[in-house]
Formats: structure tokens, sequence, C-alpha cells
């Protein structure tokens, strides 16, 4: 069976291949165009963790604002748990801190879709664009709307 068809037909056998030829130093036989197609998915797969975690982040941050009613412990545990996340993210991948600006404002925009749907508030009730920066919403301090 080729390395392509492996490919489509059964990746999990065909990765173990593929490292298997790779750690043996047979780059010939190789499937190096699927291996560098998949290795430049994972990049792309780790900035939409870091996207993600930033959404969740910002959308409670957000209800925390807009809805204090709903203030509990579960919502500052979220907060706090998404802020590690983050961290420890970033620490596993530091070439992402570069991508920080557009994955803040990419997770902006489906945060407050989610934060709206959440509380039952109008969208225009959140600003259009994020209204803190990133060093804001990773303080551990920072509340926003108390105080």
């Amino acid at each position: 069976m080729s390395n392509s068809t492996l490919y489509d037909r059964d990746f999990y056998a065909w990765a173990n291949e593929q490292a298997a030829l790779l750690r043996a130093g047979r780059l010939s036989e190789a499937d190096i165009q699927h291996v560098a197609e998949e290795i430049e998915t994972m990049g792309k797969t780790e900035k939409r963790e870091l996207v993600s975690r930033l959404k969740v982040l910002l959308m409670h941050l957000l209800k925390w604002q807009f809805q204090p009613g709903g203030r509990s412990t579960s919502w500052r545990l979220t907060i706090a748990e998404q802020r590690r996340e983050v961290v420890d993210h970033l620490a596993d991948n530091p070439s992402l801190k570069a991508k920080l600006p557009e994955a803040m404002e990419s997770a902006y925009g489906g945060a407050i879709l989610a934060a709206a749907r959440e509380t039952n508030l109008d969208l225009i009730t959140f600003p259009s664009a994020c209204p803190w920066s990133f060093e804001q919403v990773m303080d551990a301090e920072f509340w926003p709307g108390e105080g």
C-alpha cells in the first residue's frame, strides 16, 4: 500500500509508519508532502487552542461585567482556570505570543456572541472591540465592573 493510500485509509497507521521512517533516517521512503501538511496543521491547531481558551476567558469576563447578578464561584474559577490554561499554552508554544493581537481579536468576536447567548443580553450590550488588553485579561486581580 502506498504512503498516500495509507494516509487516506488509516491515518494512525500512516503516522506511526512515517515516524518510524523518519527515526530510521529513511527520508526517501517517507511521505514528505503529507508529513509537512500535518506539521502545518499541528501549528494551526495550537493557535486555535489559544483562541479557544481566550474566547472562553473573554466571554466569562464579559458576563462578569455585564451580568453582575450572575457572578458566582463557578464563574470566578472558570476565569482563573482559563487564565492558567492560556499561561500554560503560551509556555508550551512561546512563538504564539507574536500572534496575541490577532488571537485576541478573533477570540473576542466569538466571546461576544457566546456571552450574548448565555446571558440573553442583546449583542449591542457588549463593546464591538475588546475593551481590555491581553495583560489586563491575564491579570489575576482584574475583575471588570468591580470596584
